[in-house]
């Protein structure tokens, strides 16, 4: 039976202290202190650089990827964890593992120390991104996960709009350092809702032991089912293109297009634009389903991005071009993210915390290796990261029609 939306079914009744719509701001807060600690540093990288004395700006993109690269590694650990102790314990013990990383990020006073601090702040922020998936996951089903999981993505997506401005604000006021104390505050408040507010999702009779028997049966069940390995494959090269941008994205501005200061209402633009098309998505999801949406969703990137670099090889990009290019691609990705991490954990019901593991960090470590690779062959001009989402856009098109095929034939067998 489908889960109701205004009474989630794993709880019992008077367990419940969170409405439908708390849930969901809880879950896109938990889900935005990764977006939060990227996107309020972003006006700063530029200040970072000099102040570090960094000789090659593109090495400043690695504050990014580092953090990536540690929320990759921890949802391997946070996955299993979530699956044998809970949610909150999981919850609780990243938020303190951010805490520390955060603080040795403020006292960093080379790269190389803050690059370290950044890689422990993304260990910690797996716990948070991972319990926030599984919360969903042991609530709600099918569609009306992707409902879910959309008004999640357009509240969530609220955050890298205003997170630049913010961290832009926090620099006419003090150095970049004090980023970081937004960092430790906006950690508390959610340390504190969770305390006061979240009941545990998971059941002590649906936990799953933590051994090494039940993480080889979870990592089993995800990769010996085609359709949820090609979805996974799919995340990762697509959100690769995102992080891509996101790591190019202060010089493409700031250095190439010369905003300034403007930086933050530019990024802020584009991001509302991936929450307006998520907010659609939660609305007709339902009634024409994930994989139609997605599927139209992936041939727009494909289409502009050809035009966009076609385009690049006869004129001179202008800042007005861009936008409306980059903003093509925002608005495909609120039909694409929540749709395609809710049809690859469809299946995995019975082992959501490891299955979240597994195709997080699977999709995390393809999505920084080919971000990285994107931000580091930046030269000035914005053909790289355009040709790289004119590719991965239509690798992640095909594994996706291929991962369609493969559901459909696991219906009509079970069926048979």
């Amino acid at each position: 039976m489908t889960a109701n939306l205004s009474t989630p079914e794993t709880l019992p009744p008077e367990k419940r202290q969170l409405s439908a719509m708390e849930f969901t701001f809880l879950t896109a807060t938990l889900m935005s202190i990764v977006a939060v600690s990227i996107d309020a540093l972003l006006p700063a990288l530029g200040i970072i650089t000099k102040e570090l004395a960094v000789e090659d700006p593109n090495r400043t993109q690695l504050i990014i990827s580092m953090l990536f690269l540690g929320m990759a590694l921890g949802q391997l650990i946070c996955g299993p964890l979530s699956d044998a102790m809970g949610r909150k314990p999981i919850l609780y013990s990243g938020l303190g593992i951010y805490l520390i990383g955060t603080l040795m990020c403020y006292m960093a006073t080379d790269l190389d120390a803050l690059l370290i601090g950044r890689f422990i702040q993304g260990l910690g922020v797996a716990g948070p991104y991972i319990s926030a998936i599984s919360l969903v996951r042991d609530q709600y089903k099918g569609r009306d996960m992707a409902k879910i999981m959309s008004l999640v993505m357009m509240i969530f997506i609220l955050v890298p709009a205003l997170a630049p401005s913010i961290g832009q604000a926090i620099l006419l006021f003090t150095n970049w350092h004090g980023i970081f104390i937004l960092y430790i505050l906006y950690a508390f408040i959610i340390f504190l809702w969770i305390y006061f507010r979240l009941d545990e999702t998971l059941p002590k009779n649906k936990r799953i032991p933590f051994t090494k028997a039940g993480f080889v049966y979870g990592f089993k069940e995800v990769v010996t089912n085609k359709s949820t390995v090609s979805l996974t494959i799919a995340m990762g090269t697509i959100f690769g293109c995102l992080i891509g941008y996101l790591n190019s994205s202060q010089q493409i501005f700031q250095e190439q297009f010369n905003t300034g200061k403007l930086f933050s209402v530019y990024f802020g633009v584009l991001a509302l634009l991936l929450g307006i098309a998520s907010l659609m998505n939660s609305k007709f999801v339902q009634r024409l389903g994930m994989h139609l949406i997605a599927t139209r969703a992936f041939k727009a990137v494909i289409l502009s991005s050809f035009i966009f670099c076609i385009v690049q090889m006869f004129v001179e990009i202008e800042l007005w071009m861009f936008m409306l290019y980059v903003g093509s691609l925002f608005f495909s990705f609120g039909l694409i993210f929540g749709n395609l991490n809710a049809m690859a954990m469809e299946p995995m019901g019975h082992v959501a915390g490891i299955a979240s593991a597994v195709i997080g960090s699977t999709s995390s470590m393809m999505s920084l290796t080919i971000g990285t690779i994107i931000g580091q062959l930046y030269n000035g001009n914005t053909l790289p990261m355009t040709i790289g989402f004119l590719i991965m856009g239509s690798l992640a098109l095909s594994l996706l029609i291929f991962a369609e095929k493969q559901k459909n034939l696991s219906s009509t067998s079970g069926n048979a």
